[in-house]
């Protein structure tokens, strides 16, 4: 068993032509008995379609409507909420800086379906352009590379959820391509991912270790524009709002797991889900986080090929943060994509292709196996990979500079 885990030889071409099939046709299967059960906005259990969304919804109404600080409001973002979807609706706290008021506002001009369309359909189209890109040139025909996104089952999560992971996704996938030709365009695309502060650790030490100062200026600059834009278009009321409902965010959401710890996928999360206290949790936390940061920079200035070192930068943002839940691993598909291009090329190294598949696997299983018996496989499975990313960065399959994707 171990020698077919090193291998990989049990993922032969049969296996990798149907089990993607399977679980598109599985995710295919479960959005069409929703839409086809739903009543108008809500689903046939009397949830918002789209879930998540309808809180972004309503958020960018209160941003229209002049008060862009009420989100930041948990109760006064309670009651608007019900006051759309009635009292007995599912609600949401708003836990995004004032970044992601834009987009909010932009959609809420939109009835509630069409806006949820829209955002779903764009930015699945950017996830889909990012991840082929990412492939380009490889030896898997690009209908493969789509198929695989679409079936990757944290598609269908994202989607349950009409949740960012998609847009997340495709500015780390770009990022990434024009980092070693176009490192300004790199450094906005990650710039753009503030609406996400909990991913911050990662990526600035990767670009710092890598000598890109170009695209640490780049984004920089870019986050001060968004900032000053954010200031003048929604006041610096938001800006306040945000700054006081962190306490709010910290206690409520990450220590107490508002979402459920089966659901939120970090290492914090799983020392609560296996009953460590809060600072045990913290502790826990800390130290993945320092030992992930001192392998980045070990990856980072070795000679390993660039598409492991952004794959290993990938996984490092999920393995550094205290909150990222399982439509977060939607990320994951530029990661496994720069790892499959360059196994293509190179060769596959001990293990990488089984760590491969339970990464592509795992967004369906975490939140299911977690809930019913406390096993944290998420936050251990992107471990898994990110130690075998290192471990096969040691080998000649990896040891190569050059080779990047480009835009």
């Amino acid at each position: 068993m171990w020698e077919k885990l090193r291998s990989g030889d049990w993922l032969d071409a049969e296996r990798l032509r149907v089990y993607p099939l399977m679980l598109l046709l599985l995710s295919a299967g479960c959005i069409a008995a929703v839409l086809m059960t739903a009543q108008g906005r809500f689903d046939a259990n009397g949830h918002p379609l789209g879930t998540d969304f309808s809180q972004v919804w309503v958020a960018g109404l209160e941003t229209l409507r002049g008060h862009p600080e009420t989100p930041f409001d948990l109760q006064r973002h309670i009651a608007a909420q019900r006051a759309e979807f009635g009292a007995d609706s599912d609600v949401y706290g708003w836990h995004y800086p004032p970044f992601f008021l834009a987009p909010a506002a932009a959609l809420a001009h939109l009835p509630y379906l069409e806006a949820l369309a829209v955002w779903q359909m764009a930015t699945l189209a950017l996830y889909l352009v990012a991840v082929l890109a990412l492939m380009r040139g490889s030896a898997a025909p690009p209908w493969r590379v789509a198929l695989l996104a679409l079936a990757f089952p944290a598609t269908l999560v994202n989607l349950g959820h009409g949740q960012n992971g998609f847009l997340t996704a495709a500015l780390l996938g770009f990022g990434f391509l024009a980092l070693p030709q176009r490192p300004a365009l790199a450094g906005v695309s990650f710039a753009l991912l503030a609406y996400k502060p909990q991913f911050a650790l990662a990526l600035p030490v990767a670009l710092i270790v890598g000598g890109y100062w170009r695209a640490l200026a780049s984004a920089a600059a870019a986050l001060l524009v968004m900032t000053l834009a954010s200031l003048l278009v929604f006041g610096p009321e938001s800006w306040i709002a945000f700054a006081q409902n962190l306490d709010v965010t910290r206690d409520l959401v990450v220590e107490r797991g508002a979402a459920g710890f089966p659901k939120i996928q970090s290492v914090f999360a799983a020392a609560r889900l296996l009953g460590a206290d809060i600072g045990t949790a913290y502790a826990a936390q800390a130290l993945v986080t320092t030992t992930t940061l001192a392998a980045l920079v070990w990856l980072w200035r070795s000679g390993a090929d660039y598409r492991a070192k952004a794959a290993g930068a990938i996984v490092a943002t999920f393995l550094t943060t205290p909150y990222c839940l399982d439509y977060d691993m939607t990320a994951l598909a530029p990661a496994l994509a720069l790892l499959v291009s360059c196994g293509l090329e190179r060769g596959f190294g001990p293990y990488m292709k089984s760590a491969l598949a339970a990464a592509f696997v795992i967004p369906l299983a975490a939140r299911p196996i977690a809930a019913a018996a406390a096993l944290p496989l998420g936050a251990v499975t992107m471990a898994a990979l990110f130690a075998i990313i290192l471990s096969n960065s040691r080998d000649a399959c990896f040891r190569h500079v050059g080779a990047a994707p480009s835009l």
